[in-house]
């Protein structure tokens, strides 16, 4: 059962990448990230920062994958997958606090749900 929790996180890690990649491209989305602040397309501070969580995002899902045993790992860094998988679950529960404060109701939805379900699939992958 571990590697299909990991394929379910994989799958809703690729899918917020995606949606920060959109933003770091400058898709007029500001308005549902940070609290609705910007409206539009994000300064280019946050674009920037956008591009790196997308990035962060993939590598997260890398990680649960291959935590699961779904995909490869180098052998010399194996022992690092289970303190990453708990330090991935810890910022998904931290987020989705983040996103349950927030005034959009984006973030308070659709991201809080997310990344809820992203923290028990990680957990339950790092548990493993």
């Amino acid at each position: 059962m571990t590697i299909p929790a990991a394929v379910v996180a994989a799958v809703l890690f690729v899918g917020m990448a995606a949606f920060q990649a959109s933003l770091a491209l400058g898709a007029p989305l500001g308005a549902h990230v940070l609290g609705g602040r910007y409206p539009g397309a994000l300064p280019n501070r946050l674009r920037a920062f956008s591009a790196i969580a997308a990035a962060i995002l993939v590598g997260g899902a890398l990680v649960i994958l291959a935590r699961a045993g779904a995909i490869g790992w180098p052998v010399g860094a194996a022992g690092v997958l289970a303190p990453l998988a708990w330090a991935i679950t810890v910022f998904l529960a931290l987020n989705t606090l983040g996103n349950l404060a927030s005034k959009s109701l984006l973030e308070r939805t659709v991201f809080a749900a997310t990344t809820a379900a992203l923290a028990v699939l990680s957990a339950y992958v790092a548990l493993s």
